[in-house]
């Protein structure tokens, strides 16, 4: 047995999500108890997901014949191959944010999609679930959705992919275009008025720039030009280096992670071209290379504020052994999110999906979210700067969408 564990979020923080969005009456369900360091997994259950013989699979043998007390909710994620990490640790979240709120009135039962995410979602559906979270990747949503949607299950998915989502398909990921947007609009309001952006090929990309465009349109200024790279070698460097030659721009959007981002920001500002602004994305978050490198110094992005998750972070060490991917407070919050509309679902019916419009949102691990009829969370962004050896936060994240 390993140490007693404190819970990631105690009694006062569930009381404070009570009272930051009183006027909704958005609540918490439950007071926290970790119960200890022993890796237990209570109420949770892994089933294999095999292609079934059959088009309609009889319930798993770990199914119960009936939950008269308990939602049953089916957890879809992969379990095995090269993203079973990733999602292990959301089937660590989703158990940790049990046992934070003392749930009694769920039960999540664990489907490997990395087996075939058809398979998994009529095993799902056949056990008795009633709702799905999940899954992690966008191209598994359609094969999801086409077993759940005629057994009107909805899905709560993970991916950051906005186009995957629908009336009973509702995103939770970080997607790039709010970032964009958040960071653009701060940029604007600084001074920045002229803009060039380098962006890989493919799906991120295009999301990226279509959200520089949308943005510029909506809070002014104008993009000079722009260049594509194919991901994953140096050819971000060529792009920079041709970028920097047309100059023109006042303000650059690198739409990559932290690593390729800090060898395009040294092309840029090479050359005594220290006055270019430097945008980043929400795939800066959690970057520590940011801070050991010049060539970033003052640059900006917008992501979800870091301050529950460094707690969340700890808790889960000291339950599981690991860091977790900062994916997984996508799996927490999911739970609260589901508690929050249990407490109006009664068990063994339909999920009431008009309950996940609220617009006075709801507070996660993430901070604040909400769904519009896009199915798509709206996120409230903090606008981060990196500051020599720090990464400091410049323009607080609202603390509820009234602001």
């Amino acid at each position: 047995m390993k140490r007693m564990t404190k819970p990631v979020f105690g009694a006062n923080w569930l009381r404070k999500v009570g009272k930051q969005f009183s006027r909704r009456n958005l609540t918490i369900a439950g007071t926290a108890l970790l119960l200890g360091g022993c890796q237990l997994v209570p109420k949770t259950e892994t089933v294999s997901t095999a292609p079934p013989p059959t088009p309609t699979p009889q319930p798993s043998a770990t199914a119960l014949p009936s939950d008269a007390t308990r939602h049953r909710v089916a957890l879809l994620v992969p379990m095995s191959g090269t993203t079973a990490e990733v999602g292990q640790s959301l089937a660590n979240a989703t158990t940790m944010a049990l046992l934070d709120t003392n749930a009694e009135n769920l039960r999540i039962t664990t489907y490997d999609t990395s087996r075939g995410a058809t398979a998994a979602a009529r095993q799902a559906i056949a056990d008795g679930n009633r709702l799905i979270l999940g899954p992690l990747l966008a191209d598994n949503v359609s094969a999801v959705q086409a077993v759940a949607r005629p057994a009107n299950v909805p899905a709560i998915a993970f991916s950051n992919d906005a186009t995957v989502a629908s009336g009973d398909v509702f995103v939770m990921g970080h997607i790039p275009e709010q970032s964009i947007r958040r960071s653009v609009r701060y940029a604007r309001d600084n001074g920045s008025s002229s803009f060039g952006a380098l962006l890989p090929e493919g799906d991120y990309g295009q999301r990226s720039y279509n959200a520089l465009q949308n943005s510029l349109r909506d809070y002014g200024g104008s993009l000079i030009s722009f260049e594509r790279y194919a991901r994953g070698n140096t050819s971000i460097v060529g792009a920079a280096q041709r970028l920097r030659t047309r100059g023109g721009y006042d303000t650059v959007l690198i739409a990559d992670g932290a690593r390729l981002a800090i060898q395009a920001a040294g092309e840029l500002r090479s050359d005594g071209a220290n006055g270019t602004r430097i945008l980043g994305t929400e795939l800066w978050s959690g970057e520590s290379a940011l801070s050991r490198s010049s060539a970033v110094n003052g640059a900006l992005f917008s992501a979800v504020s870091d301050g529950r998750f460094r707690r969340f972070a700890d808790s889960y060490e000291a339950r599981f052994g690991t860091r977790p991917y900062r994916i997984a407070t996508l799996g927490y919050d999911s739970v609260l999110l589901t508690l929050r509309i249990a407490r109006e679902w009664q068990v063994g019916s339909t999920f009431p999906i008009n309950r996940m419009y609220d617009t006075g949102g709801f507070l996660g691990v993430d901070g604040p979210f909400r769904f519009g009829r896009s199915g798509v969370a709206e996120r409230a962004l903090e606008v981060r700067e990196v500051r020599g050896s720090q990464v400091v936060a410049v323009d607080p994240a609202p603390t509820s969408f009234g602001e």
